[in-house]
């Protein structure tokens, strides 16, 4: 099993169907009231990639690109149009969008993240698909320079810094990122005259732990 680091073309993305799933374990007692409990630290993102295919050309697409996946085999990068910035979704990154970490003065490599924030509640999420060319990141105040301050893993979503951020500073990013995903079925079925009256493909795709 290997990670291709290739999109799913975006194009086809746009306007599936899909967003984050949790699990909870419920257990009603006897006096009515309820145990809530989770095994999951972090959310699970599920997508169905049927719902936005329109033309024959798009099926022959899915196809190349599951057979190169070799089905479940291989993940891939996928573009959720819904959630896919450190910002809001229609406005442009900027290096203060999130903050990311608390320098200590010694560590030099941070992990980009997204916080969801309501109610005074939160969830950090862990990004690690960010995508080329979208990332800024800023010590306190000031913009770094990708190259000259810091440079990206950009298969992990990490920063390095060339030095160790000054202890107490606070480092900040903005950013685009994708989902690390696999297709969640070894089946593509299609039929041309199906899909000709209207009726499309059931294409699964389920994020993965990376």
């Amino acid at each position: 099993m290997a990670f291709h680091e290739v999109r799913f073309p975006a194009n086809l993305s746009f306007g599936s169907v899909g967003g984050p799933e949790r699990r909870t374990e419920v257990v009603a007692l006897s006096n009515g009231f309820e145990e809530r409990n989770t095994p999951w630290a972090q959310s699970r993102r599920r997508y169905d990639a049927g719902v936005s295919l329109r033309s024959l050309d798009d099926i022959a697409l899915l196809i190349a690109f599951f057979e190169a996946r070799r089905g479940q085999l291989h993940g891939f990068r996928w573009k959720d149009w819904s959630d896919y910035k450190s910002c809001a979704p229609s406005v442009a990154p900027e290096f203060r969008d999130q903050q990311i970490a608390v320098a200590d003065g010694i560590a030099t490599v941070f992990p980009l993240s997204k916080t969801y924030a309501s109610g005074g509640f939160s969830y950090v999420r862990p990004i690690v698909k960010p995508v080329e060319g979208t990332v800024l990141v800023g010590i306190s105040t000031d913009e770094q320079v990708l190259g000259v301050d810091f440079e990206l893993d950009l298969a992990a979503g990490r920063v390095i810094f060339a030095e160790p951020p000054d202890a107490g500073e606070a480092i900040t990013a903005g950013f685009e990122f994708d989902v690390p995903v696999r297709f969640d079925t070894d089946v593509i079925q299609t039929s041309v005259a199906s899909f000709q009256a209207g009726e499309v493909p059931n294409v699964p795709v389920v994020e993965i732990r990376l």
